[in-house]
C-alpha cells in the first residue's frame, strides 16, 4: 500500500530540531513506511533546510548554504511531510500533546521526537561578549565570522590575528576556516595536547607538529584568563592564566558543546546528572510518548556529539515506532577526518583502557606519520587505534575490532610493501559505514540478494558510503569479493570486438602508434565494430593525435553530432554554437549572430555556458552558417563534441566590487587552451572572481576560485542527472600552477577513464580517489609528470578549428547536403515549426536590401 493510499487518518509525529539526525529520522520513516502510517511535522530552528554540520568549513573554500543541504529536497515535497523553518519550539505540553513554537502556533502530536542537538559552550571568560569573539556552530555563525574577519582585514590593511581557543575537533577545523579567510591562526588548548579526546600523547605530538608545519600556532597547557579590547572596544588580545599575552582580532570559542535539554526541562522529562533527556536503548524518555535522539539524549549515561550514534538513535526510533525491536548497540566513537589538510583518524579503544591491552606502534616523525594499534594480551586481536598523517588503512581497520586480525599486525602499520598485510574478511556484523549503520553483510547481500553488481547500485540500496564516504574502499573490496564468488565475472571490456576496457585500449593504441580504425581492430579486437567501440576510438585518436575527427577513415567512426559538427535536434535540423570564450563577446559578433539568425531563420537562444545557441539549421546551410563566422573571426564553440565545452566567468575583479581576481581573462585563457581536447566525455569548466562563487565553478569537471592569495582548483564537480561537488584539488596557486595541474589532471583522466564516463564518478572510483590522483598530477607519485604535460603541450601547439578545416576541404564539405544529386534541395521530410515568433527565413530581397553589419574583426586572444 502506498503512503498516499492509507484510508485512515496518519498519527501525527512532531520532530522538535532540524538538523541531521532529524532529516535522518524523517528520510528513515518515509523509507520504511510503506502503508503511510504516519505523517512527519519537523519544527526546525534554522531558516533552512537541514544542512550538513560536518562540513562548515567548506563554506569558506567557496560552497553556499544549499550546496551543505542534506538529501533529495524531495523528501520535503513528499504528502506526508512538513517542514517548518524558522520555527523555534518554545513549549511542550505533554498532556494535551502539542508544541508551540515561537511564532505561536500549535501542532498536535501523537509522538513527540525531541532532535534539539547542543549548542557551543562557551566557559565563563572576561571579555567572552566583546565584539569580534564568535562560536563555531551553525551557518549563521560561520557567516557571521566570514564578514567580520573580511572586514577587519580591510579595515586594518593586514591579515588578521586569529586565535581559537579549545584544540579538539571544533578548534582545528576553526583554525582551518581562518586559514581560507587569510587570517593567521593560534589554537589555544587547555590539556597538554590537541585532540587529546581521540589520540593519545604520541599522535597529539605528531598531529601538533603536522599542523605547525601548516602555519597554525599551537599552544598547549594554556588556559585562558580574559580577553581584553583594544581602543576600539573590540577583541584586542588575550590574557593567559599563566601571566602571558596573545595578541588577537578575532577569538573563536570551540570548547565543546551541552545538550540543548532546556525544552525537555521544561516539560519535566527526566534529565541526566550532566544534561541530556534521558532515554532508554530504545529512545524512548521517561515519557512513552516522547522519543529523543542525537546529540540532546542521554543514552547509556553520556551524551554523545557525533553524527554516526545519532544517526543510529534516528533509525532505532523509527523501527520503534513501525513495531520493531533494535536497541541501541552503544555508540561507535571512531572518527576519521581530514583537519587542515592532515589526515586524522581514532577508533575502539584508542587510549588501551582494557585490562592487559597491548600497543604496536609506527612513528615517522620525518614523514609526520604516527599509527598505533591497540591489541589484545595475545597479540591476535583487535581492540582500537589511532592514526595520524596516514589515515589510509582506517576503513580496513575500524570495522575489523573485535576480531582477530590474522598474520602479523606490522603489516598494517608499516608502510606499503614493507611486510605483507594479513588479509581478513570481515564477519557479516561488522559495521563498515558507522554514518549510516551498514554492516558488511547489508553490503554483501546488497549483491546477493538484490542482484547489485557495481558500486552505485549499492550505495542506492544500502546507504553505504554516501555521507563521509571514507569506507568506500572497503565496500568497493566487498562488492568485488561477492561478485567473484557468485560467479559474476567483473568484465571492463569496451564492446563484444574489443575485451579491453577503453583505459586499456587508450594505452595500446598509443604503444602501438596505429591511427586508423581498421588498424586497431585488426590488432586489438574482432569484427566490424560498433556504435560504442568505433566513437571511443574515435575519440581515442583524437585524443592522442589532436586530428581532426573526419580526417582519413574517421568520419565513419563518429556519431552524427561529431560527423556533422553540430548538435542534431529532434526535428532533423542542427545547431551551431560559436565559442564565446569566458563569456566575453566583442559588440560586433553579437551583431553577427544576430543577423545570421535572421538570415537563416533560426531560434536564438542564450545557454547556462554563457554562449549563444543557433537552432534550426538545415544540413546543407551548415558550411554557409559557419563560412560567416569564421570569417569575422569566431570558431566552433565544440557543442557537439565529447570534449570542452565552455569555462563559464563571472566579471572578476575587472568590474566587481567583490571581485579579488581577473576570472574573466582567467577563463579566455583555460578555454583557448582546452578547445578541442577530446575526452571521454563533456568537459566544463568555471572561474568565480571570489568565493561568492558566482560562476558556480564548483558543479564543473573543473573549477577554479579566486582567493586573496591566488587560485583553489576544484575538480570533479558535474551537472546533469547525479549532480556532483568538485573537490578541492589545490590551493592559493598563482596562474602558472592552475594550468599545470589543469594539465595533467584533464589528461590524466582521459587516460584512465572509462567511455563516457564524467569525472566525478571517475574520480570517485579511482583507487584511493582524489588523494590518489593528486599524489600523481601535483606529487608526480608515478613519475608521469613530464609525459602529461608534453601530451598537453602537443595538445595546445596543433590546435585546429574544425569548422575552418572543413570550410578548406572540398572532400569534406561533400557530405554536408541533403541530396548528393541535387544539394541545394532541403529535405522535404523536415518539418520546421515557428518557436516563440523567432523562425522566420529571410526572403532574398530582404537580404538584399538588408545593410552591411560587420567588416570582419579578428578576435583578440590574451593570454
Amino acid at each position: 500500500m502506498s503512503a498516499t493510499s492509507n484510508t485512515t487518518s496518519p498519527k501525527q509525529i512532531v520532530v522538535v530540531g532540524g538538523g541531521m539526525v532529524a532529516h535522518r529520522f524523517t528520510e528513515a520513516m518515509r523509507a520504511r513506511d510503506t502503508a503511510g502510517e504516519f505523517a512527519v511535522t519537523v519544527l526546525a530552528e534554522e531558516p533552512r533546510r537541514p544542512y550538513d554540520r560536518v562540513a562548515l568549513t567548506s563554506y569558506f573554500t567557496g560552497r553556499h548554504p544549499e550546496d551543505l543541504e542534506l538529501g533529495d529536497r524531495d523528501l520535503w515535497d513528499h504528502p506526508l511531510v512538513t517542514l517548518h523553518r524558522d520555527a523555534r519550539v518554545v513549549e511542550i505540553d505533554r498532556e494535551l500533546r502539542t508544541v508551540t513554537d515561537k511564532h505561536g502556533k500549535t501542532y498536535p502530536y501523537d509522538h513527540l521526537v525531541m532532535a534539539t542537538g547542543s549548542y557551543a559552550w562557551t566557559p565563563p571568560t572576561e571579555g567572552a561578549d566583546l565584539p569580534g569573539v564568535f562560536v563555531y556552530r551553525t551557518i549563521d555563525d560561520v557567516a557571521a565570522l566570514r564578514i567580520y574577519v573580511e572586514e577587519r582585514a580591510k579595515e586594518e590593511g593586514r591579515p588578521v590575528r586569529g586565535a581559537v581557543i579549545g584544540g579538539g575537533l571544533l578548534g582545528l577545523e576553526a583554525a582551518g576556516a581562518l586559514q581560507e579567510l587569510g587570517a593567521t591562526s593560534t589554537v589555544i588548548q587547555f590539556n597538554d595536547r590537541l585532540m587529546n579526546l581521540q589520540v593519545d600523547e604520541g599522535g597529539g605530538a605528531a598531529l601538533g607538529r603536522l599542523v605547525e608545519n601548516l602555519g597554525v600556532t599551537v599552544k598547549v597547557n594554556t588556559a585562558t584568563q580574559s580577553i581584553k579590547p583594544n581602543k576600539t572596544g573590540r577583541v584586542g588580545h588575550l590574557v593567559f592564566a599563566n601571566g602571558g599575552e596573545q595578541l588577537a582580532d578575532v577569538v573563536v570559542f570551540a570548547t565543546g558543546v551541552r545538550p540543548r535539554d532546556e525544552l525537555g526541562r521544561e516539560a519535566g522529562l527526566h534529565i541526566g546528572e550532566r544534561g541530556g533527556i534521558v532515554v532508554d536503548d530504545t529512545c524512548l524518555t521517561s515519557d512513552a510518548s516522547v522519543s529523543a535522539i542525537g546529540e540532546v539524549a542521554c543514552i547509556q549515561g553520556a551524551c554523545i556529539g557525533l553524527i554516526a550514534p545519532g544517526n543510529t538513535m534516528a533509525e532505532i526510533a523509527v523501527d520503534r515506532l513501525l513495531g520493531g525491536s533494535s536497541e541501541f548497540p552503544g555508540a561507535d566513537t571512531a572518527a576519521k577526518l581530514k583537519l587542515l589538510g592532515v589526515d586524522v583518524a581514532s577508533f575502539g579503544d584508542a587510549h588501551g583502557t582494557t585490562p592487559g591491552a597491548l600497543e604496536l606502534v609506527y612513528a615517522d616523525p620525518v614523514a609526520g606519520v604516527y599509527k598505533k594499534l591497540v591489541l589484545t594480551d595475545d597479540a591476535r586481536t583487535l581492540l582500537g587505534g589511532v592514526l595520524v598523517g596516514d589515515a589510509s588503512s582506517y576503513a580496513s581497520l575500524r570495522p575489523m575490532v573485535g576480531s582477530e586480525l590474522g598474520g602479523d599486525p606490522a603489516g598494517w602499520l608499516l608502510p606499503e610493501g614493507a611486510i605483507e598485510r594479513p588479509n581478513v574478511e570481515l564477519p557479516d556484523a561488522a559495521n563498515v559505514c558507522s554514518c549510516n549503520n551498514v554492516s558488511a553483510g547489508t553490503i554483501r547481500g546488497a549483491v546477493t540478494d538484490h542482484e547489485c553488481t557495481d558500486i552505485a547500485s549499492v550505495k542506492a540500496c544500502t546507504k553505504a558510503g554516501t555521507s563521509c564516504g571514507s569506507c568506500l574502499p572497503l565496500v568497493k573490496k566487498i562488492v568485488g569479493t561477492e561478485l567473484e564468488k557468485a560467479g559474476i565475472e567483473i568484465s571492463n571490456a569496451l564492446c563484444e570486438h574489443f575485451e579491453f576496457s577503453r583505459a586499456q585500449l587508450f594505452d595500446a593504441i598509443q604503444v602501438s602508434e596505429l591511427r586508423t580504425f581498421s588498424e586497431i581492430i585488426e590488432r586489438f579486437g574482432k569484427g566490424r565494430g560498433c556504435d560504442v567501440c568505433k566513437p571511443t576510438i574515435g575519440s581515442v585518436l583524437a585524443s592522442l593525435h589532436n586530428e581532426h575527427v573526419l580526417a582519413e577513415d574517421r568520419a565513419a567512426l563518429q556519431d552524427t553530432n561529431d560527423r556533422v559538427m553540430a548538435n542534431m535536434q529532434k526535428d532533423g535540423t542542427y545547431s551551431v554554437v560559436p565559442r564565446v570564450p569566458g563569456g566575453e563577446i566583442l559588440p560586433e559578433h553579437l551583431i553577427l549572430i544576430g543577423q545570421v539568425a535572421k538570415d537563416y531563420g533560426l531560434y536564438t537562444k542564450i545557454t547556462g555556458g554563457q554562449r549563444l545557441d543557433l537552432f534550426g539549421a538545415r544540413l546543407e546551410q551548415l558550411p554557409e552558417i559557419w563560412q560567416r563566422l569564421v570569417d569575422a573571426g569566431m570558431e566552433s564553440g565544440q557543442a557537439y563534441g565529447k570534449s570542452l565545452r565552455t569555462v563559464k566567468s563571472c566579471v572578476g575583479s575587472t568590474w566587481c566590487r567583490f571581485g579579488v581576481q581577473d576570472s574573466t581573462t582567467m577563463a579566455i585563457a583555460l578555454e583557448l587552451r582546452y578547445r578541442g581536447l577530446r575526452s571521454p566525455h563533456k568537459l566544463k569548466m568555471g572561474v568565480s572572481g571570489c568565493a561568492r562563487e558566482c560562476a558556480e565553478a564548483r558543479g564543473k569537471d573543473v573549477g577554479i576560485i579566486a582567493t586573496d592569495n591566488g587560485w583553489n582548483v576544484y575538480v570533479g564537480g558535474n551537472g546533469g542527472f547525479t549532480p556532483v561537488h568538485a573537490q578541492l584539488l589545490v590551493e592559493d596557486v598563482d596562474d602558472d600552477m592552475v594550468f599545470k595541474v589543469i594539465d595533467r589532471y584533464l589528461m590524466f583522466y582521459i587516460r584512465t577513464a572509462d567511455r563516457l564516463q564524467r569525472t566525478a564518478p571517475w574520480q570517485q572510483d579511482y583507487e584511493g580517489g582524489l588523494d590518489a590522483i593528486r599524489e600523481i598530477v601535483v606529487n608526480d607519485s608515478l613519475g608521469i609528470c613530464a609525459d602529461l604535460d608534453a601530451h598537453m603541450e602537443r595538445h595546445v601547439d596543433t590546435y585546429e578549428d574544425e569548422w575552418a578545416a572543413v570550410l578548406r576541404d572540398p572532400e569534406r564539405l561533400r557530405q554536408f547536403s541533403s541530396f548528393i544529386n541535387a544539394p541545394e534541395t532541403p529535405d522535404p521530410t523536415l518539418a520546421y515549426m515557428p518557436e516563440r515568433g523567432q523562425r522566420r527565413p529571410a526572403t532574398d530581397e530582404e537580404r538584399e536590401n538588408s545593410p552591411v553589419l560587420i567588416a570582419s574583426p579578428t578576435l583578440e586572444i590574451r593570454s
